[in-house]
């Protein structure tokens, strides 16, 4: 007798599942319904205000959508003058980014350097944490690990359904601390278990800020020069937090809505980021990078460059998905603020280096995009280079491992879920509960003994 999930049964069954489950495009407009709550014109339904961050990329010109330069505001600060500033100081940036997300201001000068330092004293797993959690249940995907063991640390805090802000505030900033030692450790287990590659798991240097530890732990000489640490650090400020409407943030305020504790609620996050939608995006950039340079003979004639892209547009070249990645967001229309500071910096600390040249050809490619793209496509749609098209190429420039681009996402955006945690908490008052229109028609209920007769 063959088992329920053999593959001839369990395929038949998930067949008749598939008819059962299809939806005509066509009713979303019968019934009004926006799909992916995204209006007809592209933007995001309206599902809640926040007090936190600007995301903002066109404007509404007597009922048209109008592209304008994009902006980027944390907690009111426009994410240019938070870079420069730190820039021009020569220091580092991503600690007083927590602290604003956080408390909603920029920190006074012994405040930042309490949260450093506060930040970089909690990092320490609990006593035991690495052997049972990570050692003993390695995973090929690092954030997998990274979610499971947030999740897993629910059960090391004694106070861990306490949600007065003082609790939420210092499991907050614990996890800021310690997400950084989680992907690392994991990073290593990987490399010992699936790679057959030698695992270093260095202590924690407790002099470090959050992108030194990373390099520092990541590294087997621990060695790294200032101008290395200070591009990890202007990404992971970059990164840090982009508007309550992103899957990642809203998945996190949509489990905070129904009461349930911290842990939970940032382990659901991180588990949207990994999806390939939305932060794995970057690998998709690299991986598509990869191809161009295996198949177009000279980067720099912009002709054979234009010519290779056609055919990828075209979907006869790369993956097949007629997708040039990078290209494009949700709400930026002309720019993406971050994808213009991470390239300057980028381009800076590559120059007269080998990588330099792939910076090079994937500024070509961005310059080239929108062109080809209506000329293939009809579309005259504006679409410029978001964060993904260069954030990848940098972590590369930087040494880090592709399994790391999008851990190394989440470990940014954990002070932007948790300052929308917060302030879900504080503001929404109810509970999170969209409505789907139900479409199934009634039937008659059929007796067990009579099924076998039912025609499928």
């Amino acid at each position: 007798m063959p088992s329920f999930m053999s593959g001839s049964n369990i395929t038949g069954l998930c067949r008749e599942l598939s008819e059962n489950s299809v939806i005509d495009p066509k009713l979303y407009e019968k019934y009004h319904v926006k799909r992916g709550l995204r209006n007809s014109d592209g933007t995001g339904v309206v599902t809640g205000i926040t007090n936190i961050c600007n995301v903002h990329g066109y404007l509404l010109n007597e009922g048209e959508l109008e592209p304008i330069p994009g902006q980027l505001i944390y907690r009111g600060y426009s994410i240019n003058d938070l870079v420069e500033n730190v820039e021009a100081e020569d220091r580092y940036g991503f600690e007083e980014i927590v602290f604003l997300l956080l408390f909603g201001r920029l920190p006074k000068k012994k405040e930042l350097k309490n949260i450093i330092s506060y930040i970089s004293l909690k990092r320490d797993l609990p006593p035991g944490f690495v052997e049972d959690m990570i050692l003993k249940a390695p995973s090929k995907n690092i954030m997998n690990k990274l979610a499971r063991s947030v999740l897993a640390l629910y059960s090391y805090d004694d106070d861990c359904e306490n949600k007065g802000l003082d609790s939420e505030m210092r499991t907050a900033i614990s996890l800021i601390s310690k997400l950084p030692v989680i992907m690392v450790n994991a990073y290593q287990v990987k490399r010992r278990v699936f790679d057959n590659a030698s695992m270093i798991m260095h202590p924690i240097n407790y002099e470090e800020n959050t992108a030194q530890c990373i390099l520092s732990m990541l590294r087997p000489d621990r060695q790294y020069t200032k101008d290395e640490a200070q591009m990890l650090d202007r990404l992971l400020m970059l990164q840090a937090e982009h508007g309550g409407g992103n899957n990642s943030t809203f998945t996190c305020r949509v489990l905070t809505s129904s009461g349930t504790d911290p842990y939970s609620a940032y382990s659901s996050a991180i588990c949207s980021l990994k999806g390939p939608r939305h932060g794995g995006a970057n690998i998709k950039v690299i991986n598509m990078l990869d191809n161009f340079k295996a198949n177009i003979k000279n980067w720099e004639d912009e002709g054979e460059v234009a010519d290779y892209m056609r055919k990828t547009i075209r979907k006869e070249t790369n993956d097949g998905s007629g997708l040039i990645y990078g290209m494009g967001h949700a709400v930026y229309t002309i720019s993406d603020p971050r994808a213009v500071i991470l390239k300057k910096k980028a381009f800076e600390l590559a120059k007269g280096r080998e990588i330099e040249a792939e910076f090079r050809l994937l500024d070509t490619v961005e310059r080239l995009t929108p062109e080809i793209f209506k000329e293939v496509k009809g579309s005259g749609k504006a679409m410029c280079a978001n964060v993904d098209m260069y954030s990848g190429l940098v972590y590369r420039m930087l040494g880090i491992p592709e399994e790391l681009f999008t851990p190394l996402f989440a470990v940014a955006r954990m002070a932007g879920w948790a300052a929308h945690r917060m302030e879900e908490m504080l503001t929404g008052g109810r509970i999170i509960r969209p409505a789907y229109k139900a479409i199934a028609k009634s039937r008659e209920y059929v007796k067990l003994d009579d099924r076998d007769n039912i025609e499928r």
